[in-house]
């Protein structure tokens, strides 16, 4: 099975690059291929076709849509230019890369990475767009950001999951991944400096600074720009705050209507809402399908096929046992605190999802903790932070995320390998290597 993986990692490659097939398409093959070529029952593979597809949408589709809708608005009014130049003149051109790492790695705990990428981006395009820098930069380093707290500090669920399954103590958790995702972030900072901005990615090839110049004119506040990107966002940790065990907002209307409002679908829209406010002077047929809003559902129907697909990748890559199979066989192998940490980074890479990978791998090393010598408290604790480590090595072809932050930073899959990949290859490893150290000296 992991050959065959391998050979359709190398054919969405080669395929999307040397022949330019739709990477649609690619990953459909890819993964129909797969199936096919390890056995899978054919209605396995067919079911797992349309549950990975309607799954991955109905988490995150309307989500794109929401999200590509604000971003249009933004740009097209020039709300996006006008609140990327006050940032500038706080931040500096120099530091957005900086900027995009701390915001990612702030969000991202209260709210899932990928809804996280899409809702920034349109402000991440314009800082650079302004700055007249690479997309690739802060592209990268935003998405590296997301990445660290997703994968390490609750209340992010696949964290919480792999605390409840090792029956770890979630404070601990908390208190020790803060720091390591700390540590991870500011690596994946420096990649995106040091390595990633040196590929070239105009953030909006179709617009000049004399266009900018002239929507800069007719722009909003950016106090009034701004409204549609980070209210959702706090509707979102306001969701998540309520939903604590502690009921920190009662057990009535109220945290009902902040359970409502601040799922990502109603935040999203509501900040489409916010968005169509944007407009000094509306245009006829502004938000027809040939207007501002078509143009955005033509350019988020791409994204959307795109992530589906991944999706599909990873739903057969899934039922196929092979995350089982290849941490079963890592299992037998005694590496200490990394034996946790290669499970979760093999079967991250192998089926794209890390929540799966933190779930699937607690599940694994549950009975093997007593012979690791991790069953203590604190143990436990690193344990879960050695999952979340490895749950983030490698974004690549079968990741719903890899596609999101590639489609929506207008990288090809080759630059997306370069730096998403390569990137959480980093990120990961580093948090790892900080983990070992630290129980060489607490465990």
């Amino acid at each position: 099975m992991i050959v065959i993986l391998v050979l359709c990692i190398v054919f969405i490659v080669l395929s999307s690059t040397k022949i330019k097939l739709h990477a649609f398409l690619a990953l459909l093959f890819a993964a129909v291929g797969f199936g096919i070529f390890t056995g899978m029952p054919l209605d396995v593979i067919v079911d797992s076709i349309s549950k990975g597809f309607g799954d991955t949408l109905g988490y995150i589709g309307i989500v794109i849509v929401a999200g590509t809708i604000i971003g249009i608005f933004l740009e097209s009014s020039g709300g996006a230019y006008s609140l990327a130049d006050k940032i500038l003149k706080f931040i500096g051109r120099k530091r957005i890369p900086l900027a995009m790492s701390i915001i990612g790695w702030i969000v991202s705990i209260p709210v899932f990475s990928d809804s996280s990428f899409v809702i920034i981006s349109p402000l991440n395009k314009a800082l650079a767009k302004r700055a007249k820098i690479s997309l690739a930069g802060p592209a990268i380093a935003l998405s590296l950001g997301l990445t660290a707290t997703h994968c390490l500090v609750p209340p992010t669920p696949g964290p919480i999951a792999a605390a409840g399954l090792l029956n770890a103590n979630l404070g601990l958790v908390i208190l020790i991944g803060v720091p390591v995702s700390l540590i991870a972030m500011i690596t994946g900072w420096f990649f995106s400096v040091k390595y990633a901005s040196k590929i070239q990615i105009d953030p909006n090839p179709d617009i000049s600074e004399r266009e900018i110049n002239a929507k800069m004119k007719e722009a909003p506040s950016a106090l009034k720009a701004i409204s549609p990107v980070f209210l959702p966002i706090i509707l979102i940790v306001l969701k998540s705050i309520s939903d604590f065990p502690t009921y920190p907002m009662g057990d009535g209307a109220l945290r009902s209507l902040i359970g409502f409002v601040g799922q990502p679908v109603i935040a999203l829209l509501i900040g489409v809402l916010l968005a169509f406010m944007l407009p000094r002077k509306k245009q006829e047929g502004m938000f027809s399908e040939k207007g501002w809003v078509g143009k955005a559902m033509v350019s988020a129907a791409t994204i959307i096929l795109i992530t589906g697909a991944g999706g599909v990748f990873g739903r057969v890559l899934q039922n196929s046992g092979l995350a089982e199979a290849i941490g079963r066989y890592i299992s037998e192998i005694n590496l200490g605190i990394w034996l946790p940490f290669i499970i979760a980074a093999t079967i991250k890479t192998a089926q794209g999802s890390s929540t799966v990978a933190l779930i699937t791998t607690s599940s694994i090393i549950i009975p093997l903790l007593p012979a690791l010598g991790y069953d203590t408290e604190i143990g436990k604790a690193i344990v879960v932070l050695a999952i979340g480590a490895g749950a983030m090595v490698i974004s690549h072809a079968n990741d719903s995320f890899f596609w999101i932050v590639t489609q929506m930073s207008n990288m090809s899959i080759k630059t997306g390998y370069k730096v998403q990949s390569l990137g959480t290859l980093v990120i990961g490893t580093t948090a790892g290597l900080v983990l070992w150290i630290l129980s060489l000296f607490i465990l």
